[in-house]
């Protein structure tokens, strides 16, 4: 794990938990060197419900992707997620003392600064303050202030909040199953880093992750983040409803969706039927398989009308925020027979899946470019990113934040974004010091 080259990530889903270690190969993609997965136990529309439980999850895919490489892990990036996380845009200024000097890295992280600051409702922690935009005296839509003259600096900000609990259980379950917590990223900027390419953030896309427990929304626009959004929904209710309207237990519904699932019931005949073996004796149960795809259509549609009101409330029908790229459908639940014809037809949007094979090397398994891997995948990119870019120099201000905090922010990976502008260089700064603040706070509580 002392390669620069080398870095992990753990995706803490609802369904499964997944640890995977990656390396970046000479020419620049990434190599997946082994990845272990478990049962996820304890948590429950991506929070954690079972310390315990979710410890045991954490330490078996750990170790399965410890055997499949023949490494040892000592510390993960994690993905957060969940019911709990939720964002908002805000507008924030500073005026400069001097504005004969060139605005630069020290004036944004000051403004990044101040919007940490904001009150948040209680028990709620600000984890990304991603800049969108900059005003610089007045003229807009500045992607690039550092160097300008000015003296008022303005900027939108993209602000991701989440539960402070919710987070410090994830990180204690990391703590406890024996692991250094070296980063954390929300899930779907992470998976938005696997599957989307530049030229999709520029023309303007929604990424749509479909989880077990929950559906994350990612809405990206000239290269830049505009909208997250988390659905409480995911495919455990899918298989939830065929349980219930079948009358079988939880693994056979779970199997038929797999199998035999489809999003589009018009495809199916009366007489297509499924045979499921009775419990201890009793009877098989058939099943026609149109009954079944009625069951997953109305369910899917639920979730997909909940996602497309998000992006319209972004504004998709305004001209200038229009999502040319259209839609790009990623997790396990986007393997599910004739969804992207389904999303098409609901919102009239060019749609596509993603298959986290934009960044890995051409050799890597088939299995490993599944749909369902795509956020474990951008764990590692986001990582193994970080690591190449060297952070910069703390100013005095930081060190006022940091005095009591073990120094060593050199090994701290940063969450970068591929084609992010340089300018949330702040925002990202901000962020290593509060992981490391969250990290010190592990250790005390220990």
């Amino acid at each position: 794990m002392e390669n620069q080259n080398i870095a992990v990530g753990l995706d803490i889903g609802t369904t499964k938990i997944v640890a995977m270690i990656g390396r970046t190969n000479e020419y620049g993609k990434m190599e997946i060197l082994g990845i272990g997965k478990s049962k996820s136990l304890g948590v429950h529309r991506g929070v954690v419900n079972n310390i315990t439980q979710t410890i045991q999850s954490i330490q078996q895919a750990v170790q399965d992707a410890e055997t499949s490489s023949g490494m040892k892990i000592s510390e993960v990036v994690v993905g957060i997620a969940g019911q709990h996380i939720r964002s908002l845009q805000h507008s924030d200024y500073i005026t400069r003392p001097n504005s004969d000097e060139v605005i630069n890295d020290e004036d944004i992280d000051r403004l990044c600064n101040q919007v940490h600051k904001l009150v948040m409702l209680p028990g709620e922690e600000i984890i990304h303050v991603l800049p969108q935009d900059f005003k610089v005296d007045g003229q807009a839509e500045i992607k690039e202030p550092i160097g300008m003259y000015g003296g008022r600096l303005e900027a939108n900000f993209h602000v991701v909040v989440g539960q402070v609990s919710s987070i410090r259980n994830i990180g204690r379950c990391v703590k406890s199953a024996g692991l250094e917590l070296a980063g954390i990223t929300l899930e779907p900027l992470a998976s938005a880093n696997a599957v989307l390419s530049q030229e999709e953030k520029e023309a303007g896309v929604a990424l749509i992750d479909i989880g077990g427990g929950t559906t994350d929304l990612a809405i990206f626009k000239d290269g830049i983040i505009r909208h997250t959004a988390v659905i409480p929904f995911g495919g455990n209710v899918i298989t939830e409803d065929i349980k219930e309207g079948c009358s079988i237990i939880e693994k056979q519904a779970e199997l038929l969706k797999i199998k035999f699932g489809s999003a589009w019931p018009g495809e199916n005949k009366d007489n297509e039927i499924v045979s499921i073996p009775g419990l201890r004796g009793r009877e098989p149960k058939e099943i026609t398989l149109k009954n079944l795809s009625k069951i997953i259509h109305a369910r899917v549609v639920e979730i997909i009308e909940q996602v497309y009101l998000e992006i319209k409330n972004y504004g998709h029908e305004e001209q200038k925020k229009k999502l040319i790229a259209g839609i790009v459908l990623t997790g396990g639940g986007a393997q599910l027979r004739h969804l992207k014809q389904l999303v098409e037809y609901i919102t009239g949007m060019d749609t596509r899946i993603g298959y986290p094979n934009e960044h890995l090397a051409g050799d890597s398994d088939s299995e490993t470019t599944s749909p369902m891997y795509a956020t474990a995948v951008g764990l590692v990119l986001s990582s193994l990113n970080s690591k190449i870019k060297r952070p910069v120099p703390k100013t005095s201000h930081d060190e006022a934040l940091t005095e009591n905090l073990d120094a060593s922010e050199e090994a701290t990976p940063q969450e970068t974004k591929p084609g992010k502008p340089s300018a949330n260089k702040g925002g990202k700064r901000f962020f290593d010091r509060w992981a490391e603040k969250f990290k010190e706070f592990l250790d005390n509580a220990e």
